[in-house]
Formats: structure tokens, sequence, C-alpha cells
């Protein structure tokens, strides 16, 4: 009896220490670090950088076929933009996702995307163009002629005086805060010298990315969040803001009401033409976009309506 009852324990006790074991190992897989990947310059430290990088995908022939009239002579930023003041910019941003998120083709569909607004916002191209009105993204670098100097009161970015804010860069900033605010991010002082987005081509790039990847406020996604999966719409966006995952509420995160919500107006429709135009230049396809719905943001509510004094080609909202 007694030995059946130290047997027993001896089993029990070993049945313990088999399930504690057990918890340990669950818990040790669940703390397991992600991996990670190095792939030189361009990608490392990131589990993103275990996928192909952008130049594994979109290669310098891509580029010029995607912007092929670039430096026609008359064009404004002749031998400005090039592949590898892209490239060199992207390098930044790989290891938080940007083009190396998902499998290949979500990565070539946000290099798409991406620079499909950075394309129609920068095209000099029109109707009858040579080539077509989409073959003439990154025709320019800044705006020509700007009405005004985009300058406004503001606590953290006070306005420099002499220093005029209009549109300059890939995807075009405006106004003090918003150059103050990326400038602070990129650790350039855009705030006193916002001619850096036209003088530099790899920085115009970066600020273009910077804003791609950045939520303008808190609890709100990024263009690149809500194109590339990670962001999980509420029952208010669906219902109410009619926004869902997709092309169309990158432009709503970039641009809020000065192209969403106001039906098929042309800004947005060039977007979504560049778009899907860039989508069959690189191979991938314009049926790849997914259906009108994900492209248009016509009938969308912002996620930040702007105020009357930056309603005006502004490209990042004042937080």
């Amino acid at each position: 009896m007694r030995k059946s009852v130290v047997v027993l324990a001896v089993a029990l006790l070993s049945m313990m220490l088999l399930s504690a074991w057990a918890v340990e190992e669950v818990a040790l897989k669940k703390k397991k670090p992600k991996k990670i990947c190095n792939k030189g310059w361009e990608c490392s430290g990131s589990v993103y950088c275990c996928n192909q990088t952008i130049s594994d995908l979109f290669k310098v022939e891509n580029f010029e076929e995607l912007f092929a009239k670039r430096n026609t002579p008359v064009a404004q930023a002749v031998g400005f933009w090039d592949y590898h003041s892209f490239i060199t910019a992207a390098a930044l941003y790989q290891p938080r996702g940007f083009g190396t998120t998902g499998g290949k083709l979500m990565q070539m569909k946000e290099i798409a995307a991406f620079l499909s607004h950075v394309g129609s916002k920068t095209s000099c191209g029109y109707g009858v163009a040579t080539g077509g009105p989409l073959a003439w993204g990154l025709c320019y670098n800044k705006e020509m002629s700007p009405s005004k100097i985009y300058c406004e009161p503001d606590y953290l970015y006070p306005c420099t005086p002499g220093v005029a804010y209009y549109g300059r860069g890939a995807i075009p900033v405006y106004w003090n805060y918003n150059y103050g605010l990326i400038g602070e991010a990129l650790k350039v002082d855009l705030l006193d010298h916002p001619e850096y987005l036209e003088q530099n081509a790899t920085l115009a790039f970066q600020a273009a990315m910077w804003r791609w990847m950045t939520p303008i406020k808190k609890k709100q996604p990024s263009a690149h969040d809500v194109f590339v999966g990670n962001w999980k719409p509420t029952k208010n966006d669906t219902l109410v803001k009619k926004v869902v995952p997709g092309y169309g509420a990158t432009m709503n995160v970039l641009y809020g009401d000065q192209v969403c919500g106001q039906g098929d107006v042309e800004g947005m429709n060039s977007m979504i033409s560049h778009y899907l135009y860039y989508l069959d230049l690189m191979g991938v396809g314009r049926e790849a976009a997914g259906p009108h719905e994900l492209l248009s943001c016509a009938e969308q509510l912002p996620f930040n309506p702007s105020s009357s004094s930056s309603s005006s080609s502004s490209s990042t909202s004042k937080r």
C-alpha cells in the first residue's frame, strides 16, 4: 500500500513537472522574438527585410518607363528626379514596411500606389501630350507661380520671416507647420529652408515617404496602413464615413475633403488613372487593383476635415 502511494505520488509529480514544462515551452514560444533579416544598405534589422527589397522588384528601367517624359525640355525639373534618389530614400522606410509588407503582389502594388500619388501631383501631362497624359509625372519639383506664401500662426512651427511655404517635393508640402513637422522628423531644418525640397531629390522623396508612412493623428492610420491592410475599420468608419481599406482610403488620409467626398472629381480620377497605368507598366496588371469601391473615395467622409485657412493644396493636415 505504502509503495503504491509512493508510486502514485511520483507519477503525479512527474505529470506536474511535464505540465509546467509544457506551459513554459508555450510561454517561450510566445516570447520568441520575430525573425529579423539584413539586406545590406537597403534594408536591415527588421522582419520586413526578410521579404524582397524594392530594388529586387522595381528596377531603374521600371522607373524610367513610369516617368518617361520627366526630362523632356518642357519639364520644369529636368535632371532632378532619378531612380537612385528614390531607392536611397526608400532605404529609410523599407525596414518599417514601405514596399516590403506582404508578398510580392502587395509590395508591387504599394510601390505603384505611392508613386501614383507622386506622378499625379507632379505631372505636367495633358490630354494630347506626347506619350499620353500619364507619362509626365515628376515634371515639377515645386509649385509654379504660387499665389500666396502659405504662412499661418503656429506656436511650434512659426513662419520664418521672408520665407514662403508653397508646394515643394514629390508629394508637395504646403504650410509652415507641415514643413516644420516633416523637417523635425527627418532632422532637417525645413522650417527655415523649405527650398531644400526642391534642391535635393532624395530628401524630397523621403518627405513624401514620411507622409505616406505616418498617421496625421494618434489612433488614426497612415496611408501605408490603409493600403496594406494594417488598419481595421470600425463600424462607424464603414457605415458612416464609408471608408474601407484600399487605394481610395490613401487619398482620404493624405488629402481628406480636398479630394474625397466630392464625387468623381478630376484630382481623384487622375490619381486612380496613374495607379492603374503604373500597375500595367510594372507587369502587375490593373485587374489587381480591385473593384471601383476600393479605388475611389468619392463618397468617403474625411478622417480629418480641413480648416478654411489650410484647405488649399495641403498634403498634410494640421495636427
